[in-house]
Protein backbone atom coordinates (compact mmCIF):
# COMPACT_ATOMS: atom_id res chain seq x y z
CA UNK A 1 0.00 0.00 0.00
CA UNK A 2 2.77 2.59 0.74
CA UNK A 3 3.94 1.78 -2.70
CA UNK A 4 0.37 2.98 -4.27
CA UNK A 5 0.59 5.72 -2.26
CA UNK A 6 4.46 6.66 -3.17
CA UNK A 7 2.89 6.36 -6.73
CA UNK A 8 -0.25 8.82 -6.08
CA UNK A 9 2.23 10.91 -5.34
CA UNK A 10 4.51 11.12 -7.88
CA UNK A 11 1.19 11.42 -10.20
CA UNK A 12 -0.01 14.49 -8.04
CA UNK A 13 3.19 16.27 -8.19
CA UNK A 14 1.49 16.54 -12.14
CA UNK A 15 -1.57 17.99 -11.27
CA UNK A 16 -0.57 21.49 -10.18
CA UNK A 17 2.97 21.91 -11.77
CA UNK A 18 3.08 25.53 -10.88
CA UNK A 19 1.60 24.93 -6.99
CA UNK A 20 4.35 21.89 -6.84
CA UNK A 21 7.01 23.52 -8.19
CA UNK A 22 7.24 26.49 -5.96
CA UNK A 23 6.73 24.50 -2.80
CA UNK A 24 9.34 22.11 -3.47
CA UNK A 25 11.82 25.72 -4.55
CA UNK A 26 10.89 27.13 -1.21
CA UNK A 27 11.61 23.39 0.66
CA UNK A 28 15.02 23.56 -1.18
CA UNK A 29 16.28 26.77 -0.71
CA UNK A 30 15.88 26.19 3.19
CA UNK A 31 17.02 22.77 3.38
CA UNK A 32 19.99 24.19 1.15
CA UNK A 33 20.57 27.02 3.45
CA UNK A 34 20.18 24.92 6.67
CA UNK A 35 22.28 22.38 5.49
CA UNK A 36 25.21 24.27 3.95
CA UNK A 37 25.84 26.25 7.31
CA UNK A 38 25.35 23.18 9.18
CA UNK A 39 28.05 21.18 7.07
CA UNK A 40 30.40 23.96 8.24
CA UNK A 41 29.50 23.78 11.85
CA UNK A 42 29.91 20.11 11.45
CA UNK A 43 33.57 20.05 9.89
CA UNK A 44 34.54 22.69 12.46
CA UNK A 45 33.87 21.23 15.51
CA UNK A 46 34.92 17.25 14.86
CA UNK A 47 36.60 15.55 16.49
CA UNK A 48 40.17 14.38 14.59
CA UNK A 49 41.06 11.56 17.07
CA UNK A 50 37.65 10.28 18.46
CA UNK A 51 39.02 6.82 19.18
CA UNK A 52 41.55 8.73 21.86
CA UNK A 53 40.59 12.29 22.36
CA UNK A 54 39.75 11.89 25.85
CA UNK A 55 43.21 10.94 26.53
CA UNK A 56 45.07 13.68 24.47
CA UNK A 57 46.34 16.41 26.88
CA UNK A 58 47.34 19.63 26.75
CA UNK A 59 49.16 21.03 30.07
CA UNK A 60 49.06 24.74 30.97
CA UNK A 61 50.92 26.61 33.00
CA UNK A 62 50.61 29.87 33.81
CA UNK A 63 54.02 31.64 34.15
CA UNK A 64 52.79 35.42 34.07
CA UNK A 65 53.87 38.23 36.21
CA UNK A 66 52.66 38.77 39.34
CA UNK A 67 52.12 42.59 38.46
CA UNK A 68 48.96 43.35 38.05
CA UNK A 69 47.55 40.18 38.13
CA UNK A 70 44.37 39.52 40.58
CA UNK A 71 43.47 36.04 41.66
CA UNK A 72 40.81 34.03 39.62
CA UNK A 73 41.54 36.19 36.41
CA UNK A 74 41.31 33.77 33.50
CA UNK A 75 44.60 33.04 31.93
CA UNK A 76 45.06 34.70 28.10
CA UNK A 77 47.66 32.84 27.50
CA UNK A 78 47.52 29.25 25.76
CA UNK A 79 50.77 28.48 24.83
CA UNK A 80 54.18 27.31 27.22
CA UNK A 81 57.57 28.52 27.68
CA UNK A 82 60.62 26.57 26.61
CA UNK A 83 61.59 25.80 30.00
CA UNK A 84 58.46 24.17 30.82
CA UNK A 85 58.01 22.21 27.29
CA UNK A 86 61.63 20.65 27.85
CA UNK A 87 60.02 19.62 32.17
CA UNK A 88 56.68 18.27 30.19
CA UNK A 89 58.99 16.19 27.85
CA UNK A 90 61.38 14.56 30.25
CA UNK A 91 58.44 14.25 33.00
CA UNK A 92 57.52 10.60 31.79
CA UNK A 93 53.94 11.10 32.35
CA UNK A 94 51.41 9.21 30.03
CA UNK A 95 52.17 7.05 27.25
CA UNK A 96 53.43 9.44 24.74
CA UNK A 97 54.93 12.85 25.18
CA UNK A 98 54.86 16.15 22.28
CA UNK A 99 56.26 19.69 22.35
CA UNK A 100 56.26 21.96 18.77
CA UNK A 101 56.34 25.21 17.54
CA UNK A 102 56.07 26.58 13.81
CA UNK A 103 59.33 27.30 11.95
CA UNK A 104 59.48 28.35 8.70
CA UNK A 105 62.99 28.29 6.51
CA UNK A 106 64.22 28.90 2.63
CA UNK A 107 64.82 25.77 0.94
CA UNK A 108 67.22 25.71 -2.06
CA UNK A 109 66.25 23.07 -4.29
CA UNK A 110 69.08 20.77 -6.03
CA UNK A 111 67.07 20.87 -9.42
CA UNK A 112 68.44 23.93 -11.89
CA UNK A 113 64.70 24.51 -13.07
CA UNK A 114 63.26 25.44 -9.41
CA UNK A 115 64.15 28.46 -7.41
CA UNK A 116 64.97 28.55 -3.85
CA UNK A 117 61.63 29.21 -2.10
CA UNK A 118 60.63 29.70 1.84
CA UNK A 119 58.25 27.07 3.04
CA UNK A 120 55.99 26.56 6.70
CA UNK A 121 56.76 23.89 8.90
CA UNK A 122 56.64 22.04 12.52
CA UNK A 123 59.27 21.38 14.67
CA UNK A 124 57.89 18.35 16.90
CA UNK A 125 59.11 15.80 19.07
CA UNK A 126 59.01 12.38 18.17
CA UNK A 127 55.59 10.84 19.57
CA UNK A 128 54.20 13.59 17.86
CA UNK A 129 53.64 11.43 14.60
CA UNK A 130 52.28 8.47 16.98
CA UNK A 131 49.96 10.69 18.61
CA UNK A 132 48.37 12.75 16.39
CA UNK A 133 48.36 9.68 13.42
CA UNK A 134 49.08 11.10 10.20
CA UNK A 135 49.70 8.48 7.48
CA UNK A 136 53.63 7.83 5.14
CA UNK A 137 53.75 7.78 2.52
CA UNK A 138 57.46 6.44 2.49
CA UNK A 139 59.29 6.15 5.19
CA UNK A 140 58.37 6.62 8.69
CA UNK A 141 59.71 9.32 11.95
CA UNK A 142 62.83 9.87 13.05
CA UNK A 143 64.31 7.63 15.13
CA UNK A 144 64.54 8.34 18.76
CA UNK A 145 68.29 8.86 19.06
CA UNK A 146 67.75 11.50 16.26
CA UNK A 147 65.00 13.04 18.40
CA UNK A 148 67.43 13.02 21.46
CA UNK A 149 70.17 14.62 19.69
CA UNK A 150 68.82 16.69 17.16
CA UNK A 151 69.75 15.24 14.21
CA UNK A 152 69.48 17.02 10.18
CA UNK A 153 66.67 14.49 9.70
CA UNK A 154 63.28 15.58 7.76
CA UNK A 155 59.67 14.66 7.02
CA UNK A 156 58.01 16.22 4.35
CA UNK A 157 54.74 16.54 3.21
CA UNK A 158 53.73 14.79 0.10
CA UNK A 159 53.25 17.89 -2.06
CA UNK A 160 56.31 19.48 -1.31
CA UNK A 161 58.30 15.56 -1.46
CA UNK A 162 56.54 16.01 -4.92
CA UNK A 163 57.63 19.73 -5.98
CA UNK A 164 61.42 18.79 -5.15
CA UNK A 165 61.69 15.09 -6.07
CA UNK A 166 58.99 14.34 -8.20
CA UNK A 167 57.94 11.01 -8.69
CA UNK A 168 61.06 8.95 -7.30
CA UNK A 169 61.58 8.15 -4.17
CA UNK A 170 62.42 10.58 -1.90
CA UNK A 171 63.75 8.44 1.60
CA UNK A 172 67.04 9.09 1.50
CA UNK A 173 67.65 12.49 -0.94
CA UNK A 174 69.09 15.12 0.86
CA UNK A 175 67.50 18.92 1.75
CA UNK A 176 69.30 22.28 2.18
CA UNK A 177 66.62 24.15 4.66
CA UNK A 178 67.94 27.61 6.21
CA UNK A 179 71.95 26.69 4.63
CA UNK A 180 71.96 23.58 6.36
CA UNK A 181 71.67 19.58 4.74
CA UNK A 182 68.74 17.34 6.06
CA UNK A 183 68.46 14.03 5.28
CA UNK A 184 65.05 13.03 4.37
CA UNK A 185 63.64 10.31 6.41
CA UNK A 186 60.05 9.97 5.56
CA UNK A 187 57.12 11.81 3.72
CA UNK A 188 53.46 12.09 5.01
CA UNK A 189 50.60 11.69 2.85
CA UNK A 190 47.60 14.18 2.19
CA UNK A 191 46.72 14.60 5.60
CA UNK A 192 43.34 16.56 5.87
CA UNK A 193 42.58 16.00 9.58
CA UNK A 194 40.05 19.29 9.85
CA UNK A 195 40.43 21.13 12.36
CA UNK A 196 44.37 20.65 13.05
CA UNK A 197 44.32 20.93 17.08
CA UNK A 198 48.08 20.73 16.87
CA UNK A 199 48.07 23.79 14.97
CA UNK A 200 45.68 26.03 16.46
CA UNK A 201 48.19 29.11 17.23
CA UNK A 202 50.21 30.31 14.38
CA UNK A 203 51.30 29.40 10.97
CA UNK A 204 48.28 27.57 9.00
CA UNK A 205 46.17 27.42 11.83
CA UNK A 206 43.07 24.82 12.56
CA UNK A 207 41.78 25.37 8.87
CA UNK A 208 44.48 26.31 6.96
CA UNK A 209 47.09 24.44 4.84
CA UNK A 210 49.50 21.12 5.97
CA UNK A 211 52.73 21.51 6.89
CA UNK A 212 55.26 21.79 4.44
CA UNK A 213 58.27 20.16 6.30
CA UNK A 214 59.07 18.60 10.04
CA UNK A 215 62.15 18.71 11.77
CA UNK A 216 63.24 17.36 14.87
CA UNK A 217 61.86 19.75 18.43
CA UNK A 218 66.03 19.86 19.47
CA UNK A 219 66.90 20.24 15.92
CA UNK A 220 65.06 23.46 15.74
CA UNK A 221 66.52 24.79 19.11
CA UNK A 222 69.93 23.79 18.12
CA UNK A 223 70.01 25.64 15.03
CA UNK A 224 68.54 28.85 15.78
CA UNK A 225 65.31 28.15 13.44
CA UNK A 226 62.87 31.07 12.56
CA UNK A 227 59.72 30.79 14.11
CA UNK A 228 56.50 30.82 12.24
CA UNK A 229 54.06 31.35 14.85
CA UNK A 230 52.62 32.93 17.87
CA UNK A 231 55.05 34.48 20.79
CA UNK A 232 53.81 36.13 24.01
CA UNK A 233 56.67 37.70 26.35
CA UNK A 234 54.73 39.55 29.20
CA UNK A 235 58.70 40.86 30.48
CA UNK A 236 61.32 42.19 28.53
CA UNK A 237 64.02 39.64 27.73
CA UNK A 238 67.61 40.08 26.62
CA UNK A 239 68.16 39.78 23.09
CA UNK A 240 69.21 36.71 21.61
CA UNK A 241 68.25 32.79 21.18
CA UNK A 242 70.09 31.34 24.13
CA UNK A 243 67.81 34.57 26.06
CA UNK A 244 64.50 33.71 24.50
CA UNK A 245 64.87 29.48 26.00
CA UNK A 246 66.01 30.94 29.33
CA UNK A 247 63.00 33.60 29.58
CA UNK A 248 59.12 33.52 30.39
CA UNK A 249 58.11 34.07 26.57
CA UNK A 250 55.20 31.51 25.99
CA UNK A 251 55.72 29.98 22.09
CA UNK A 252 55.76 26.30 22.78
CA UNK A 253 52.55 23.96 22.04
CA UNK A 254 52.88 20.85 24.74
CA UNK A 255 50.77 17.42 24.31
CA UNK A 256 50.19 14.73 26.70
CA UNK A 257 48.80 11.21 25.32
CA UNK A 258 47.77 8.65 28.40
CA UNK A 259 47.56 5.49 28.50
CA UNK A 260 43.72 6.14 30.02
CA UNK A 261 41.25 8.38 30.70
CA UNK A 262 41.31 7.50 34.68
CA UNK A 263 45.19 8.55 34.41
CA UNK A 264 44.14 12.72 34.15
CA UNK A 265 44.50 12.94 38.72
CA UNK A 266 48.13 11.32 37.90
CA UNK A 267 49.13 13.62 35.61
CA UNK A 268 47.10 16.71 37.34
CA UNK A 269 48.83 15.88 40.70
CA UNK A 270 52.64 15.82 38.56
CA UNK A 271 51.79 19.34 36.91
CA UNK A 272 50.35 20.71 40.44
CA UNK A 273 54.38 19.03 42.21
CA UNK A 274 56.00 20.16 39.48
CA UNK A 275 54.20 24.16 39.68
CA UNK A 276 54.84 23.89 43.18
CA UNK A 277 58.60 23.21 42.97
CA UNK A 278 58.76 26.10 40.13
CA UNK A 279 57.38 28.53 42.89
CA UNK A 280 59.97 26.94 45.08
CA UNK A 281 62.54 28.46 42.46
CA UNK A 282 61.01 31.69 42.02
CA UNK A 283 59.18 31.09 38.96
CA UNK A 284 55.22 30.83 38.39
CA UNK A 285 54.57 33.05 40.85
CA UNK A 286 50.89 33.80 40.12
CA UNK A 287 50.17 30.35 42.31
CA UNK A 288 46.93 30.45 39.37
CA UNK A 289 45.46 26.80 38.84
CA UNK A 290 47.37 24.42 36.24
CA UNK A 291 45.26 23.66 33.91
CA UNK A 292 44.68 20.31 31.88
CA UNK A 293 42.29 19.96 28.54
CA UNK A 294 41.67 16.75 26.96
CA UNK A 295 40.61 17.08 23.36
CA UNK A 296 37.15 17.94 22.74
CA UNK A 297 37.51 20.90 25.85
CA UNK A 298 40.65 21.78 23.82
CA UNK A 299 38.47 22.95 20.93
CA UNK A 300 35.82 24.49 23.39
CA UNK A 301 38.50 26.40 24.84
CA UNK A 302 40.40 27.67 21.67
CA UNK A 303 36.54 28.34 20.57
CA UNK A 304 37.05 26.62 17.01
CA UNK A 305 33.40 27.07 16.88
CA UNK A 306 32.82 30.70 17.48
CA UNK A 307 29.77 32.22 18.24
CA UNK A 308 29.15 33.73 14.81
CA UNK A 309 29.12 30.39 13.29
CA UNK A 310 26.33 28.85 15.93
CA UNK A 311 24.24 31.97 15.31
CA UNK A 312 24.67 31.65 11.46
CA UNK A 313 23.41 27.69 12.15
CA UNK A 314 20.40 29.31 14.08
CA UNK A 315 19.36 31.54 11.65
CA UNK A 316 19.68 29.29 8.61
CA UNK A 317 17.56 26.94 10.63
CA UNK A 318 15.01 30.15 11.10
CA UNK A 319 14.60 30.25 7.93
CA UNK A 320 14.07 26.97 7.12
CA UNK A 321 10.87 27.30 9.46
CA UNK A 322 10.00 30.34 7.43
CA UNK A 323 10.05 28.03 4.57
CA UNK A 324 8.20 25.56 6.03
CA UNK A 325 5.72 27.85 7.44
CA UNK A 326 4.84 29.07 3.66
CA UNK A 327 5.12 25.05 2.36
CA UNK A 328 1.79 25.02 5.11
CA UNK A 329 0.19 27.28 3.34
CA UNK A 330 0.71 25.89 0.02
CA UNK A 331 -0.27 21.78 0.92
CA UNK A 332 -3.29 23.36 2.46
CA UNK A 333 -4.29 25.22 -0.83
CA UNK A 334 -3.06 21.64 -2.88
CA UNK A 335 -4.87 19.31 -0.63
CA UNK A 336 -8.06 21.49 -0.07
CA UNK A 337 -9.23 21.23 -3.88
CA UNK A 338 -9.06 17.91 -3.62
CA UNK A 339 -12.19 17.47 -1.36
CA UNK A 340 -14.20 15.77 -3.51
CA UNK A 341 -11.52 13.27 -3.85
CA UNK A 342 -11.31 12.42 -0.55
CA UNK A 343 -15.35 12.66 -0.18
CA UNK A 344 -15.23 9.48 -3.05
CA UNK A 345 -12.81 7.36 -1.41
CA UNK A 346 -14.14 7.25 2.18
CA UNK A 347 -17.68 7.13 0.48
CA UNK A 348 -15.98 3.38 -1.06
CA UNK A 349 -14.67 2.37 2.58
CA UNK A 350 -11.10 4.65 2.78
CA UNK A 351 -10.76 5.27 6.20
CA UNK A 352 -9.41 8.49 7.87
CA UNK A 353 -5.95 6.42 8.56
CA UNK A 354 -5.89 5.54 5.02
CA UNK A 355 -6.42 9.30 3.54
CA UNK A 356 -3.96 10.55 6.31
CA UNK A 357 -1.05 8.13 5.22
CA UNK A 358 -1.73 8.62 1.32
CA UNK A 359 -1.32 12.67 1.58
CA UNK A 360 1.21 12.57 3.97
CA UNK A 361 2.70 9.92 1.63
CA UNK A 362 2.51 12.33 -1.11
CA UNK A 363 3.97 15.50 1.01
CA UNK A 364 7.04 13.11 1.53
CA UNK A 365 7.09 12.86 -2.07
CA UNK A 366 7.54 16.58 -2.64
CA UNK A 367 10.23 16.32 0.43
CA UNK A 368 12.39 13.67 -1.47
CA UNK A 369 11.98 16.34 -4.60
CA UNK A 370 13.20 19.09 -2.43
CA UNK A 371 15.99 17.17 -1.23
CA UNK A 372 17.54 16.26 -4.11
CA UNK A 373 17.34 20.04 -5.69
CA UNK A 374 18.16 20.85 -2.40
CA UNK A 375 20.76 18.82 -2.13
CA UNK A 376 22.48 21.06 -5.84
CA UNK A 377 21.66 23.97 -4.58
CA UNK A 378 23.70 23.52 -1.06
CA UNK A 379 26.79 21.62 -2.79
CA UNK A 380 26.77 25.05 -4.88
CA UNK A 381 26.68 27.31 -1.79
CA UNK A 382 29.37 25.28 -0.39
CA UNK A 383 31.42 25.51 -3.78
CA UNK A 384 31.34 29.04 -3.86
CA UNK A 385 32.12 29.98 -0.31
CA UNK A 386 35.02 27.20 -0.80
CA UNK A 387 36.06 29.90 -3.75
CA UNK A 388 36.47 33.07 -0.98
CA UNK A 389 39.61 31.47 0.52
CA UNK A 390 41.47 28.28 1.01
CA UNK A 391 40.34 27.60 4.80
CA UNK A 392 36.86 28.25 4.06
CA UNK A 393 37.26 25.62 0.98
CA UNK A 394 38.69 23.32 4.29
CA UNK A 395 35.25 23.68 6.00
CA UNK A 396 32.98 23.81 2.75
CA UNK A 397 33.39 19.89 2.09
CA UNK A 398 30.05 17.37 2.63
CA UNK A 399 30.95 13.84 3.74
CA UNK A 400 28.32 11.35 3.47
CA UNK A 401 26.85 11.91 6.96
CA UNK A 402 25.90 15.62 5.36
CA UNK A 403 24.43 13.98 2.53
CA UNK A 404 22.22 11.33 4.71
CA UNK A 405 21.04 14.60 6.63
CA UNK A 406 20.09 16.85 3.87
CA UNK A 407 17.29 13.74 2.64
CA UNK A 408 16.55 13.27 6.14
CA UNK A 409 15.95 17.23 6.84
CA UNK A 410 14.14 17.45 4.08
CA UNK A 411 11.82 14.72 4.06
CA UNK A 412 11.14 15.73 7.62
CA UNK A 413 10.66 19.10 7.17
CA UNK A 414 8.08 18.13 4.10
CA UNK A 415 6.39 16.05 6.50
CA UNK A 416 6.18 18.32 9.52
CA UNK A 417 4.54 20.80 7.28
CA UNK A 418 2.08 18.37 5.71
CA UNK A 419 0.83 17.34 9.06
CA UNK A 420 -1.84 20.10 9.62
CA UNK A 421 -2.88 20.55 5.86
CA UNK A 422 -3.20 16.50 5.86
CA UNK A 423 -5.09 16.50 9.36
CA UNK A 424 -7.63 18.95 7.58
CA UNK A 425 -8.12 16.71 4.57
CA UNK A 426 -9.19 13.81 6.86
CA UNK A 427 -11.95 15.79 8.38
CA UNK A 428 -13.94 16.07 4.91
CA UNK A 429 -16.98 14.67 5.38
CA UNK A 430 -17.85 12.47 2.33
CA UNK A 431 -21.89 12.69 2.66
CA UNK A 432 -21.30 16.68 2.48
CA UNK A 433 -18.86 15.81 -0.59
CA UNK A 434 -21.32 13.60 -2.61
CA UNK A 435 -24.16 16.09 -2.19
CA UNK A 436 -22.39 18.97 -3.70
CA UNK A 437 -21.32 17.04 -6.73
Amino acid sequence: MLHYYFMLGVRSLRRNPALTALMVLILAVGVAASVATLTILHVMSGDPLPHKSSRMIVPLVDNGPIEGYTPGDERNDDQISYQDAVAFLESGQGDRRAAMFGVAGNIEPARPDIAAFTAEGLAPSRDFFDMFEPRFAQGGAWSPADDASGADVIVLSRALADKLFGAANAVGQRVRLSGYTYEVVGVLDTWKTVPRVHRMRGGPGPFGDEDEFFIPFRNAIRHEMQLNGNMNCTSRRDPGFAALLKSECTWVQAWFELHSASDRPQLQAWVDAYAAEQRKLGRLKRAAPNMLYDLPQWLEHMKVVGNDSRLSAMLAFGFLVLCLVNTIGLLLAKFSVRAPEVGVRRALGASRKDIFAQFLTESAVIGLVGGVLGLTLALGALALIGSISKQLAVTAQMDWVMLCVTFALSVASAIVAGLLPTWRACQVTPAMQLKSQ
